[in-house]
Formats: C-alpha cells, structure tokens, sequence
C-alpha cells in the first residue's frame, strides 16, 4: 500500500461504501481523484484484490466481502431504470414553469440507484433573480401533489439562479452530486454551470465532459413566456423579494421548532437570493463526518495513511 493510486482508490470505495453500494472498475476510475488510465486501474484492482485488501463480486468492487451488496446494487439499478422515465416527463413538466431555466434530475436517481421508496430530487436552476418566483410557482405544484400522494415524485430541494451559479460548499459530497446531475437538456445554462463549478475536476481528474440527459421536448413553452412577461419588471423584482424573506421565515421558525418530514429527519434550508438549498448541517457535514470516521478505520486495520 504504498501508491497515491492505491490509496485513492480505496478513498473512492470508501465513500461509496458508505451507502452500501459497490463500484465498477469504470467507476472507480470516474470517480478517483488521481489522473490514470483505466489499464493502471485495472492492474491495480488486481492487486488489491489479491491482498484481501478490497473484494471483487462479479464486476463489481467494495470494502466489504458481501455478497448480498451485488444483489442489493443490481435490485436499486433495476428499480432505478424503470422510475428514469417518470422522473423525465416530470422534469419537462417543470420546465415549462415561469424562469426555469434548468432542470436536473439529482440525487440517488441520477447516480442509477434507487429503491422502491425513493424520492425524486431536481436540481434546478433559474432565471436571475426570479428564484422565489419560479420556486413558489413550482411549490404550489408541489401542494397539489400532496393531495394525490405524489409529493414524493416532486423533491425540488437544491435552486440556484443565474447569477449564484458556484456551489459554495466544495467537498467531495457536492462534487459528487454535481458531476452526477442529469439534466433534461444540456444547453448553455448548463454549461454556464460547469464552467462555475470546474472545481470538480480537483475532486475527479479523469471526469469526462460528456454528460447524459433526459432529451424530451416541451409544449409549455408558450403560457412560460407570456407568464414571464406578466413579472419581468419592477413588480417581479418587489414579489421575489418579498417571497424570499417570507420563505426566510417559514423555513427559520421550522428549524427552531426541530420540525421533522415525514421520514423522520431534521427539516431546513438555506436561503439567498441567488440560492435555495438544504441546510448542510442535517445530511451533508454527517456524510462527511462519517467518511472520515471510515478513512481512520481504514488506515488503523491497514496500518497505511490515506487521510481524505
């Protein structure tokens, strides 16, 4: 264990096991934050393989010697697979809404992972300063759902606008989540974002450009404009404003309150005005916590440093 590569690549299945889900060989190198080729990869998975370092079932890796783990990732790959559609025609749905500018499935759907639970999360973007105008009109959507026992399919938990492009967090959660993104159409706006966010190439060197998409048309484009027009002036500013600080308060008097979803975890955001996003205390800083806690085990049982 003496090679960055070595010890990158158990960096990489650590975090993802974390999750319980084991990694390809292909995946590993996406994911590696060390530049190589995949045939150095492929040596060195050998390697380690053969210490009893890492474990191999089938074609995939992982920390752990499971084999029910390869069941579990072929059931969530399956079970993700048949919910993508849906989450596609939901997509094009919300972006025919007023400023939308962007949409992007995230979450554990677009890394092809989902059980039968799961929510559907977007990632989305908007026009500059409209956020709290596209987000009220998307979250009024979003109450309609309740009334059917869809809300689930209507997880919009992350909005930037035009001008907060850059994720102020930058770690290898919000990396992963970024380079993982699925968005109905790559277009400018999209672009526009990644080139804010090329910081993830320091997390993930051998990242390719390339990037899949959900490619489905749109037939409310039309209503989206004349809606636009309605609040592209000074009236538009003064609402999105006002939005935001009565959004401020709902989400403040929540979290003082402890209140939880309907899953049982702590409910909060945090508000900008170029950004709404989930209060990173209540998932992302404990993922993070945890992935270091398995880097520390892992160096203790190896006796090798490999700090994240």
């Amino acid at each position: 264990m003496e090679t960055p590569i070595e010890h990158n690549i158990l960096r990489t299945l650590a975090y993802f096991d974390l999750f319980d889900y084991p990694l390809s060989g292909a995946e590993i190198w996406r994911f590696l934050g060390f530049k190589t080729g995949m045939a150095q990869i492929t040596r060195t998975l050998k390697k380690l393989v053969y210490a009893g370092v890492i474990f191999r079932k089938e074609e995939w890796y992982s920390l752990k010697n499971e084999s029910s783990l390869t069941e579990r990732r072929k059931e969530l790959n399956r079970t993700a697979s048949a919910m993508l559609p849906r989450a596609g025609r939901i997509a094009r749905l919300l972006y025919g809404f007023p400023f939308v500018r962007a949409v992007c499935i995230s979450g554990s759907l677009s890394k092809h992972c989902a059980d039968r639970n799961a929510d559907i999360d977007f990632f989305l973007i908007t026009k500059r300063n409209r956020l709290w105008l596209a987000r009220t009109f998307l979250h009024i959507l979003k109450k309609l759902a309740f009334l059917t026992g869809h809300e689930h399919c209507l997880c919009m938990n992350y909005f930037v606008d035009e001008e907060g492009l850059s994720i102020i967090e930058k770690n290898i959660f919000t990396a992963t989540e970024i380079i993982t993104l699925l968005p109905l159409h790559p277009d400018e706006t999209m672009q526009a974002f990644l080139d804010a966010n090329a910081w993830v190439h320091e997390y993930f060197p051998n990242l390719e450009e390339s990037r899949s998409a959900i490619q489905l048309g749109n037939r409310w484009l039309l209503p989206k404009k004349v809606f636009e027009i309605l609040f592209d002036n000074r009236l538009g500013s003064w609402l999105d404003d006002y939005l935001m600080r009565l959004t401020t308060r709902r989400w403040k008097q929540k979290e003082e309150a402890q209140r939880l979803n309907i899953k049982g975890k702590r409910m909060g955001i945090r508000t900008d005005k170029h950004f709404c996003k989930p209060n990173p205390v209540y998932f992302q800083e404990n993922l993070l916590n945890k992935y270091r806690q398995r880097i520390t085990e892992l160096e203790t049982s190896h006796q090798f440093h490999i700090s994240a």
